[in-house]
């Protein structure tokens, strides 16, 4: 990998004697957990999803009875509010079950695997890529935060500089 004077921080560099394969299959490891962290977050929507609907169910039973439907309510009251969403559990243990047994293993596993073979050096694979699709020197195309562009020069003068730099290169 190229080292420029704007390229990225120590932390994203990959440290001496880790192989290209090594990066790359740290790289598809954090790629699982982040989709694993994906699939908890839809488990969390599905955790609170269910309680609203189970909340709302309070006002429907009360809309039941005062509509003169006193049996229907008492039905949903008795059959639907409250009920488990698996036998045994309700939303909050199936993410907590789905915590201990799988998401938090796999996230210590995914640190260690890190932290033994690259060092602690995290995102070695993006960083990788980041270096080698960014144009070296193009203000939209900095390797770090600390060497963005000055946030007062716009997007179309930083474009219509681009253009220009890319028409002297292609020449008469």
């Amino acid at each position: 990998m190229t080292r420029h004077d704007d390229g990225p921080d120590r932390a994203h560099q990959r440290p001496e004697g880790v192989s290209r394969a090594t990066v790359e299959a740290l790289g598809s490891l954090s790629k699982a957990l982040e989709t694993t962290e994906r699939a908890r977050g839809h488990l969390y929507s599905f955790h609170q999803l269910t309680g609203t609907a189970d909340l709302e169910l309070d006002r429907a039973v009360e809309l039941l009875r005062e509509a003169g439907h006193p049996e229907w309510a008492e039905a949903v009251r008795t059959q639907v509010l409250g009920r488990n969403v698996i036998p045994g559990h309700w939303t909050f243990q199936i993410v907590e079950a789905y915590d201990h047994t799988y998401y938090e293993p796999f996230r210590e596993f995914e640190r260690a695997a890190v932290e033994e073979l690259a060092e602690g050096h995290d995102h070695l694979y993006e960083a990788e890529m980041k270096e080698a699709r960014r144009t070296v020197g193009h203000p939209d195309h900095t390797a770090r935060p600390d060497t963005t562009p000055d946030p007062g020069v716009r997007t179309e003068e930083r474009n219509r500089a681009d253009r220009t730099r890319a028409s002297r290169r292609e020449g008469p």
